[in-house]
């Protein structure tokens, strides 16, 4: 695919005041997709999701997948003389999105109300923990606080122990709906000519994603049980150990495959009558003795061996992969997944996007330094190089 195509978002201009993982998640999916991003960050340090390690040839795991083909700009908003860069960012800005501490762009002044008279066109989109209005309005959330407010926790891990997922899915979820919701609000302006204001909580954002559990406990019925690897809820699916030490997932979703998975896999074609597994409920319900048989029937098969017979059977199954793994994926290897970007530490990997168009290549262009599009910025907004160093001597970026 040729980068000259043009792109869905080419023209578009994101405005972000961004930190940690959630705006910066969704205004990268924008950048993809041709949004020209201008990322406001605090003079010195930057977005402090910089220093969350060191893991990327010494930047940081986090603010590499979700920063590239940002332009960034420091921009301390405390002080008097930012209002006029960010009034010119603004007037030629499509979207406004914030993800500070609650209520701290309207005390700057950027809240929709105080904008939408001046730029009628301007789309304002606000990610926060719980959302405006209501008791939690102004509680300070974070990806794991939310991950238990939301009921994650109490359906995932073992039944001893609740586990966090491993990695920022309420900043993930929160980051994917605000995406969409920009790219809703750009097409409703065509029809409208006005710019609308978002509102998107980290809260409802997993609470959506929680809609199996929640119905399955409908009306204080029981919750799903914490199962581990394994499903709630249909059994066998999760992980089975087979010889030599090795791990197989594997998941089964209706009676003619577990007759199949007896037949074929187990070789125990009788165990499909079995009065205390011919239904899922009944599985699920006696998941320990299944267990046991499939455990000893894998006992002496190799992870090849029991691969190709699930395989043969057509039954879904999947490797325990460590992260080793995923980077060497033979899949992802083969449907060529993987470009390159530019950053502060080198060329780096980076999965393309995950949806795939025959029209137009994404955007893969570098991860910035802090302010390293600072100058630029200000000179496409019409500032004048004397300008610029003084901005550089009062601090003001």
């Amino acid at each position: 695919m040729s980068t000259e195509a043009p792109r869905p978002l080419d023209g578009i201009t994101v405005v972000s005041l961004e930190h940690a993982i959630a705006a910066p998640f969704c205004t990268r999916q924008l950048a993809d997709m041709g949004a020209r991003v201008i990322k406001i960050e605090r003079p010195g340090g930057g977005d402090f999701a910089r220093g969350y390690d060191e893991r990327v040839r010494g930047l940081s795991s986090h603010f590499v997948w979700t920063n590239r083909s940002k332009e960034s700009l420091t921009l301390d908003l405390k002080r008097e003389e930012a209002g006029g860069i960010m009034e010119r960012l603004l007037e030629t800005a499509d979207v406004l999105v914030q993800n500070l501490a609650p209520g701290a762009a309207a005390r700057l002044g950027l809240s929709f109300d105080a904008l939408h008279k001046k730029y009628p066109r301007l789309i304002v989109c606000d990610i926060s923990g719980y959302g405006e209005g209501g008791p939690y309005q102004d509680k300070k959330a974070y990806d794991l606080l939310i991950q238990s407010e939301s009921g994650f926790l109490s359906v995932t891990g073992t039944k001893d122990d609740p586990v966090k997922a491993g990695c920022s899915i309420a900043d993930i979820s929160a980051g994917m709906y605000a995406y969409s919701a920009i790219l809703n609000a750009l097409l409703l302006r065509q029809k409208t000519g006005l710019g609308s204001r978002l509102d998107v909580s980290m809260l409802e954002s997993m609470v959506e994603w929680m809609g199996f559990p929640m119905y399955y406990a409908f009306e204080g019925a029981t919750p799903p049980v914490r199962a581990g690897a394994a499903h709630a809820s249909i059994y066998p699916y999760g992980p089975f150990p087979v010889g030599g030490g090795a791990t197989i997932m594997l998941g089964l979703q209706n009676e003619r495959e577990w007759r199949v998975f007896c037949a074929q896999v187990l070789r125990q074609a009788e165990l499909a009558e079995d009065p205390r597994f011919i239904s899922n409920s009944l599985r699920t319900a006696n998941r320990d003795d299944l267990r046991a048989l499939i455990v000893a029937a894998f006992a002496d098969l190799s992870i090849e061996q029991v691969t190709q017979r699930l395989e043969d059977a057509q039954i879904a199954n999947a490797r325990v992969n460590d992260m080793a793994g995923v980077w060497a994926h033979p899949q992802l290897q083969a449907r060529g997944r993987w470009s390159r970007v530019d950053s502060p530490a080198g060329e780096l990997p980076a999965l393309l996007p995950p949806a795939s168009s025959n029209a137009f290549a994404p955007r893969m262009a570098p991860v910035p330094a802090v302010g390293q599009n600072t100058d630029a910025v200000l000179a496409s907004l019409g500032y004048a190089p004397d300008q610029v160093a003084q901005f550089h001597a009062s601090e003001v970026v």
